[in-house]
């Protein structure tokens, strides 16, 4: 389950109102709506001062698997038939 999935679980068993978190958490309550619906993300400083409010703590399960990242390489010269390069003097 995605950490998003899980916060807005958490808000949802708070038993507090959605208003009363963004007020603790000093979130505007459109974001928060929209966050909630699953349209938009929150920022890392926004999760971090939701998951204090809401008392969470994020722990890894394992460790972290990062896929490595593609690097744009540089395209192979296409040579054209019958063309041996430069000869040289």
């Amino acid at each position: 389950m995605k950490l998003s999935d899980q916060i807005r679980r958490a808000v949802d068993a708070a038993g507090v109102s959605r208003y009363a978190i963004c007020k603790a958490a000093g979130l505007d309550k459109g974001a928060m709506s929209h966050f909630m619906a699953g349209h938009v993300g929150l920022s890392l400083p926004s999760l971090d001062v939701l998951a204090d409010v809401l008392g969470l703590r994020i722990v890894a399960d394992g460790p972290v698997k990062v896929p490595p990242r593609e690097r744009p390489g540089r395209k192979p010269k296409c040579r054209k038939a019958g063309k041996q390069g430069r000869a040289g003097p």
